[in-house]
């Protein structure tokens, strides 16, 4: 029994790699640029929050010995020489037991007054405590599921473009600056779908804003409607089947698929001495099916785009760049922006 409970032990607290100062963040960086990962999507693979793999990026905790392991297979790389193995909570035991033995030689007691602290709980407990059904039963907070619906479908396609699942947790991480607008329309259409506020949580440095719903309920949910959890790189994720099987569902898909992963733009160039100006729609994503999709959708509903990479799908004509804002639309207000820009400038006025 004890021999068992020891290796449950291993597997809920690994081994800690202690690596050379200024080492385990150069691994890091290493096996990102070489399995072309983001931190979401290492996270993701490796099974650990981005918070916590930031934290290793940073050095500011150690990193853990079957994450190291994963890592170094996946990327065909060597275990690093000049590491260190330790217990989990090696450096936890370590200050608790100096901290310990301070607090005991000033109060003669660890933790406080014992009296007091029982005192205060009782306190709690009759004012609070005891109609906690949750803190007995321990039971998952309910979710609203909606039905299948246009905004579920856009909702689909925001989380194929730049969102992540893992067991617990959904994120749809943007940018900062550029997707502000975007952010609040987000956080509406969450709470209209789950009657839920989602957590916005700003990266100033790396210039992303997650939008984060913490709910292993909607995790379910969303596995159960076609989705998956981990990496969506490795794992080539697709559209949902009801999805492509309605033509309603399938144009707020590609709207939200594009609001995330696309982009308008204006292509300036001179000849001549004469300045030329065309616009353009390029939509990007690393897994081949939504690639496919995309392209296969676009082609369905009368457009003519060009693949110019294995993965890009880009339209150049101005007319069906006007009709894919009047057929799909967008809900990314930069998109709008700049697509308003351009035909005001060009033409004096805006396509409607």
């Amino acid at each position: 029994m004890k021999a068992g409970n020891e290796n449950d032990n291993m597997i809920k607290y690994p081994k800690r790699v202690i690596f050379p100062e200024g080492d385990q963040k150069n691994f890091l960086g290493k096996v990102g640029n070489k399995l072309d990962f983001t931190t979401a999507e290492m996270a993701d693979f490796i099974g650990v929050h981005r918070r916590t793999l930031t934290d290793w990026e940073r050095e500011r905790l150690s990193m853990s010995l079957p994450a190291l392991q994963k890592l170094c297979r996946e990327a065909d790389m060597p275990l690093p020489r000049k590491i260190e193995i330790r217990k989990a909570f090696w450096a936890a035991k370590l200050s608790a037991s100096r901290g310990g033995v301070a607090a005991y030689r000033k109060y003669g007691h660890v933790g406080g007054d014992p009296g007091y602290r029982k005192k205060k709980w009782f306190e709690w407990w009759e004012r609070e405590g005891r109609y906690r059904k949750d803190l007995i039963t321990a039971r998952t907070q309910p979710l609203q599921k909606p039905n299948i619906s246009t905004e579920l479908a856009e909702f689909i396609g925001i989380l194929l473009g730049d969102g992540g699942i893992t067991s617990s947790q959904v994120t749809v991480s943007l940018n900062r600056i550029d997707d502000r607008d975007f952010v609040s329309y987000l956080r509406i259409l969450i709470q209209n779908l789950f009657k839920l506020n989602p957590s916005v949580k700003e990266r100033e440095k790396e210039g992303v804003v997650n939008v984060v719903i913490s709910r292993t309920e909607l995790v379910k949910f969303l596995v159960k409607i076609g989705l998956q959890v981990g990496n969506k790189v490795k794992h080539q994720v697709d559209v949902p089947v009801w999805i492509k099987e309605s033509e309603k569902f399938t144009k707020f898909c590609l709207r939200g698929l594009f609001d995330t992963d696309g982009c308008f733009y204006v292509d300036r160039h001179h000849w001549r001495d004469k300045l030329y100006c065309n616009a353009g729609m390029d939509f990007t994503n690393r897994s081949l099916p939504l690639v496919n999709f995309f392209k296969t959708n676009l082609i369905k509903f009368g457009f003519h785009p060009t693949q110019t990479g294995e993965f890009r799908i880009r339209l150049r004509r101005e007319s069906e760049i006007v009709s894919y804002f009047r057929k799909i639309g967008s809900s990314n207000p930069k998109h709008i922006k700049k697509f308003r820009g351009y035909f005001q400038e060009r033409y004096g006025e805006i396509p409607v």
